[in-house]
């Protein structure tokens, strides 16, 4: 009986193919999916994978780039590319209620990457996740700041607001983080 689990645990092993041995310390946790029940765990979700995180909020000027997100992760998707935005009331820009705040990001943009709850991205109250981001490129500035994050966990470049989805040099970013090996 042993052995029959045994081989169908590595029967399952090689067909899951290789698995990270440890989990980046940047995605080490979970948050809150926004207007969802569950939760993502950030490691299981995003590790091994290239990953755009941009901070976001409904009520900036810089809402718009909601669009030039989708653009890309559409774009890159099935290069492995996940895009991880992440609302925050830090510049005072987002809205109060998370149902206005999906209604911006799906209804209005037609968002369909992975959106969490509001969270806070600056200073000492900022989530794990942003402080190992400031520690590795610096801290957001302001709303849409976005953080390329290669296979292993890395930030290989940051942009400010001011970088629009389709600059040259985040898709130049985006793409060497999609040739990053895991």
């Amino acid at each position: 009986m042993k052995s029959s689990r045994l081989f169908a645990a590595l029967l399952l092993a090689a067909v899951a193919g290789p698995v990270l041995a440890e989990c980046p310390a940047l995605l080490q946790g979970e948050l809150p999916k926004l207007r969802a029940k569950e939760s993502v765990d950030l490691c299981e979700r995003f590790a091994g994978k290239p990953l755009l995180i941009v901070n976001t909020a409904s009520h900036c000027g810089f809402a718009p780039q909601f669009k030039g997100l989708e653009t890309l992760y559409k774009q890159y998707q099935g290069q492995g590319l996940e895009v991880l935005g992440v609302p925050s009331n830090d510049f005072k820009q987002e809205a109060a209620d998370t149902a206005e705040t999906a209604k911006v990001c799906y209804a209005n943009y037609g968002v369909t990457f992975t959106m969490t709850e509001p969270q806070v991205v600056t200073g000492e109250q900022a989530i794990p996740l942003f402080k190992q981001l400031a520690e590795q490129s610096g801290a957001p500035r302001w709303n849409f700041y976005k953080y390329v994050v290669d296979r292993q966990g890395k930030v290989v470049a940051s942009f400010s607001s001011l970088t629009k989805p389709d600059s040259d040099s985040l898709r130049e970013a985006l793409e060497q983080a999609i040739a990053s090996q895991p």
